[in-house]
């Protein structure tokens, strides 16, 4: 059972957060794991631990090198990661994301089951995991409150409004789990040092056959023209129950065009 899971590194939300002069999202300091994506890598390496051989591969798209993050998923019992590092990535839309994650996992051999989030927590756009099965071809389950292997077919659980759907797909296939499908387990002092010496194979958008001037700013569908802080919460306003509160009331929702 070899199963790859899409992460991402984000900055420290416990961080304030800043914007480069282009209005993206500062990433040069130390990214770590997104909680959102701990899930995916322990489902991971449930499953494979079940099937009783294999292995966990992770896939990451981060600036400057930077590894902090996936060390931490090497560090819970991942194999080794693929990461894609390219200064032409600088302004990349979630298709781009999923352009270059896709290309990334047609890199690993005999990949039985992809894992993704739902969405990350800086982007929140809860595209990218269907982009990529797109890509990829494969068949693709959202919102997986369960995960089950078994005969080459992969059993969800999927969350809805009302409960949960059971939904089921052949292998290989893609699949989208939320936040508690699995609790992540903390990394252990041994699993930390021993990710020290796992392999991060670190890539750039040409080592993927991926040409530079279709991804990032150089092939953006979209430019971010400004960025304005949010208006200050006003105050509400009181109403004094002086025995007519309630046409005051009414008055105030008729003005509101909801009555």
């Amino acid at each position: 059972m070899n199963v790859v899971v899409c992460v991402k590194q984000i900055p420290d939300p416990a961080d304030p957060g800043a914007l480069n002069a282009d209005h993206t999202l500062k990433r040069d300091g130390k990214l770590i794991l997104d909680e959102s994506d701990s899930y995916g890598v322990e489902m991971a390496l449930q499953l494979v631990d079940k099937a009783g051989e294999g292995e966990v591969t992770l896939v990451s798209m981060a600036p400057n090198g930077e590894v902090s993050g996936l060390r931490t998923a090497l560090a819970m019992g991942a194999a080794k990661a693929i990461l894609i590092s390219d200064d032409a990535l600088k302004g990349a839309g979630a298709l781009d994301t999923a352009k270059v994650l896709a290309a990334a996992i047609k890199r690993v051999e005999g990949a039985d089951l992809v894992l993704a989030a739902t969405e990350s927590s800086d982007g929140y756009t809860g595209t990218v995991p269907e982009q990529i099965a797109a890509l990829l071809d494969l068949p693709s389950i959202t919102f997986a409150k369960s995960v089950e292997i078994a005969d080459g077919t992969v059993k969800v659980q999927r969350q809805t409004e009302a409960g949960y759907d059971e939904c089921e797909s052949p292998l290989p296939a893609l699949v989208s789990v939320t936040a508690g499908v699995v609790e992540p387990r903390y990394p252990s002092f041994k699993g930390i040092m021993a990710a020290k010496s796992k392999p991060v194979d670190t890539l750039t958008v040409a080592d993927l056959g991926i040409d530079a001037a279709i991804v990032g700013w150089a092939g953006a569908g979209q430019e971010i023209v400004d960025v304005a802080a949010a208006p200050e919460r006003e105050a509400g306003e009181v109403i004094e129950d002086d025995g007519e509160a309630h046409l005051k009331i009414v008055e105030f929702l008729d003005g509101l065009k909801v009555l």
